[in-house]
């Protein structure tokens, strides 16, 4: 699978997506602070989420009213939190010139014709939206690879899109998430990663949110394809996903982390070969047999009078 210029292979390199969401709170340049703080952390792609409340939200959902007591309904928090196909053109430009992939998940047709003008080089399904088959066909007709998160999926479920998406030609990822905010560590799952692998033989990875740097060490090491971190400025910070996800100094470590685990995995050591190149080195650290002290010429020695020095 490719994602724009980027090859997906775990065990090459781990393709790390910092997912922005509505951290932005509505703030377009908040929003462009983000590509840029992402970028200066050295993630691969960032990613955002288009909302449109007229095509996704009636007026009685009451969904995140309480999160900032400024909006009556969903409807009025997507329509406060959204931007104008413009403006989204623009941040896709930004993330370009920074030379990060551009990526947010789509929640209507409305949406996913938007993106598709832009232009994004894969489509992420969130967890909610894996069940959503209509969505799921309106991506597919635009092509591109399609990332699943499973929050809330069983295996009979995962089982379903994945081979619906196969069978219409698709080119599926799947990512291993929980869907609580944040998650304990103890409900992360890293052993679905490994089955994730074993069962689909398609790209997969970790969509974590946790809002500590662990889950994602661990991908890291279990050669995950991709890599999924929500991220903030401050976890202290107001925002829906602020207490789940990674500061950028956690990122830039992760990031660090990312193209270190690969150094290691892409130049594997040939045990005996390094021994000999080693040779003058095990000469200065290994013992030499000595006597334990001076004796005639002629003495037949015996192991009381020697000692390894």
């Amino acid at each position: 699978m490719r994602i724009g210029n980027f090859e997906i292979n775990g065990a090459k390199k781990t393709f790390i997506i910092a997912e922005v969401a509505q951290a932005h709170d509505g703030s377009l340049g908040q929003a462009h602070s983000y590509i840029d703080a992402v970028a200066k952390a050295g993630a691969d792609a960032i990613k955002f989420q288009t909302h449109i409340a007229e095509a996704e939200s009636t007026l009685d959902e009451n969904f995140r009213i309480s999160m900032s007591g400024q909006d009556q309904n969903r409807y009025e928090y997507w329509q406060r939190t959204s931007f104008t196909p413009n403006q989204w053109l623009e941040l896709s430009k930004h993330a370009n010139q920074k030379d990060l992939i551009f990526l947010s998940s789509p929640f209507s047709k409305e949406a996913i014709d938007l993106l598709s003008k832009i232009g994004i080089p894969a489509w992420k399904v969130g967890s909610g939206e894996v069940f959503n088959f209509s969505l799921i066909d309106l991506i597919l007709k635009q092509g591109g690879p399609i990332l699943l998160s499973t929050g809330m999926s069983s295996w009979e479920e995962i089982n379903k899109i994945i081979e619906y998406i196969l069978e219409k030609g698709g080119d599926p990822a799947i990512l291993q998430c929980t869907t609580q905010y944040p998650t304990p560590l103890n409900e992360v799952g890293l052993n679905i990663l490994k089955e994730l692998q074993k069962r689909y033989h398609i790209p997969s990875g970790l969509s974590d949110h946790s809002g500590t740097p662990w889950p994602s060490l661990a991908a890291l090491a279990y050669e995950s394809d991709l890599l999924e971190v929500h991220v903030t400025f401050d976890r202290s910070i107001y925002g829906p996903d602020s207490s789940s996800s990674l500061n950028f100094s956690e990122l830039n470590m992760i990031c660090k982390a990312n193209k270190a685990f690969s150094e290691m995995r892409n130049n594997p050591v040939d045990k005996d070969s390094k021994a000999n190149k080693l040779n003058a080195t095990k000469q200065l650290f290994t013992k030499s047999l000595s006597l334990k002290y001076d004796l005639p010429s002629g003495t037949l020695l015996t192991e009381d009078l020697l000692v390894l020095k």
